[in-house]
């Protein structure tokens, strides 16, 4: 190794960051990786082959080897790690050298290591990377933010990892400071939503229907030939093929019904709220999740409290049909919600975004790839201000064709007890956001009763208080 070679630097080689090495080395790039774990390392360089790829076995040999200024990328666990990583290469780095977190770490955190290291002449760039371990081998979804100079002098080596569509490359600059990672969080949130709806349909399928593994698998792969494609269809469908090499039961019928997670769609949900803006599915999403962590109070709650059979003896073909419609409804809607987000957090946070620009690197590489999102991009190519997406002409035909099967699908879950909070969550917005007048003029009027909040008119201009007791 020579001192200055490489052309790129990352830190922290866990199955990410690895794929990602070697990912960019295909394509012609020069790479040095450095992991405290020194097996990390090792497996770096048993997986480089003839690439031009350089392990470091120390942080002083990982920065003298790159060229520069450098371009230092890192994939650790949001948080504190990222913190102690920055606060490590400090010391090692030059003035216009650049750093890209490609963690998903909380926007207002990127805003403050932003700001921090623009005083000390160092460039950062927040990145979302979405795809796991394969988007990150052969092609992910890339979304930063930041400096927009850092990002000119890193965009090639990113377009050329990043994943490909109709020739279109799945990364684009996002805008200054955190519009990155904002970005992906709200990836994340809508994620969580698709997640939970197709959750929702397995359960009315299995425990409703009474379908077996083998029904589910088939179901869910000729929803992915139709309307329903989408990347996480497919990994549904292959899922109910795959057997436990323990038991050679089926896999996923000896999984613990326990989903963790990682913050994300928490964010999404919090931040959602500080905006004003209502992403119910989301929220439901994030709910039932944690909800699925009282497995023990579920299981005694079973026995102690009564409802209806979870089960539904109707004719199957036919409820299949509409759940699949209901289903497209609904992660329309799920979309719907995550875009109004990002639209008023580009207001709220000055990011302007590039709606269109947004949706067309979600096409390939990430979690939430679909084939509704030529739709969503068609929508803001035509209107680039498009408050919702249920304000767009076509997109509303779609979902108003299939509102009458989500409705026959939530009331049969509803008188069979099976919960289904994301697609009664997803109507409910529809229906609320459909409506002229809502029942809030009630609550302002005991807001004013109780507490003096004052309330507005409908009849003229001004802010008004009645004293409600008085005679």
């Amino acid at each position: 190794m020579e001192a200055g070679e490489y052309e790129f630097g990352m830190i922290g080689l866990g199955v990410m960051g690895r794929n990602l090495v070697l990912n960019i080395a295909d394509h012609g790039f020069s790479v040095a990786g450095y992991d405290k774990d020194e097996s990390k390392t090792a497996a770096l360089k048993k997986d480089a082959g003839e690439r031009k790829i350089f392990g470091a076995l120390s942080l002083k040999e990982f920065i003298t080897s790159l060229k520069k200024p450098r371009a230092i990328m890192f994939l650790v666990p949001a948080g504190d790690p990222v913190d102690s990583v920055i606060k490590e290469l400090l010391p090692h780095l030059d003035p216009d050298d650049l750093i890209i977190d490609g963690g998903n770490s909380h926007f207002k955190d990127t805003n403050r290591r932003y700001e921090e290291l623009e005083k000390k002449n160092i460039r950062f760039i927040g990145t979302g990377v979405s795809g796991g371990e394969r988007g990150a081998r052969f092609g992910p979804s890339i979304m930063p933010g930041g400096s927009k100079d850092a990002y000119e002098r890193v965009r090639a080596i990113l377009e050329k990892a990043a994943a490909k569509v109709n020739g279109d490359t799945c990364v684009t600059y996002l805008g200054p400071r955190s519009a990155g990672h904002y970005v992906k969080m709200v990836h994340n949130g809508i994620e969580y939503a698709l997640m939970q709806l197709i959750s929702e349909t397995y359960d009315l399928m299995k425990t409703g229907l009474g379908l077996d593994d083998d029904r589910l698998h088939q179901v869910y792969s000729s929803w992915n030939d139709g309307d329903l494609d989408s990347f996480l269809m497919q990994i549904t469908a292959d899922i109910f093929e795959k057997r436990d090499d323990k038991t050679d039961e089926r896999l996923i019928d000896v999984i613990l019904d326990e989903a963790k997670q990682k913050g994300t769609g928490k964010w999404t949900s919090q931040d959602a709220m500080d905006l004003q803006v209502p992403v119910p599915t989301i929220d439901a999403a994030v709910a039932m999740r944690d909800m699925s962590g009282y497995k023990n109070e579920r299981t005694m709650a079973e026995k102690a409290v009564s409802g209806p059979a979870p089960s539904l003896n109707l004719n199957k073909d036919e409820f299949i049909h509409d759940l699949s419609n209901a289903l497209y409804f609904s992660m329309i809607i799920a979309y719907a919600q995550g875009m109004a987000l990002l639209r008023k957090a580009s207001e709220t946070y000055r990011y302007n975004l590039n709606m269109e620009a947004i949706v067309r690197i979600w096409r390939g590489g990430c979690i939430i790839r679909s084939a509704f999102l030529e739709n969503i991009r068609a929508a803001y190519n035509k209107q680039p201000d498009l408050q919702n997406l249920l304000l767009d002409p076509d997109i509303a035909k779609v979902v108003v064709a299939r509102q009458k099967a989500v409705r026959a699908v939530v009331s049969r879950a509803l008188n069979a007890g099976i919960p289904t909070p994301g697609l009664m969550a997803s109507l409910t917005y529809f229906d609320a956001y459909r409506r002229s007048r809502l029942p809030a003029n009630l609550i302002q009027a005991q807001r004013d009763y109780f507490g003096a909040h004052t309330y507005e008119r409908m009849d003229r201009e001004g802010v008004f208080h009645t004293e409600w007791e008085a005679n």
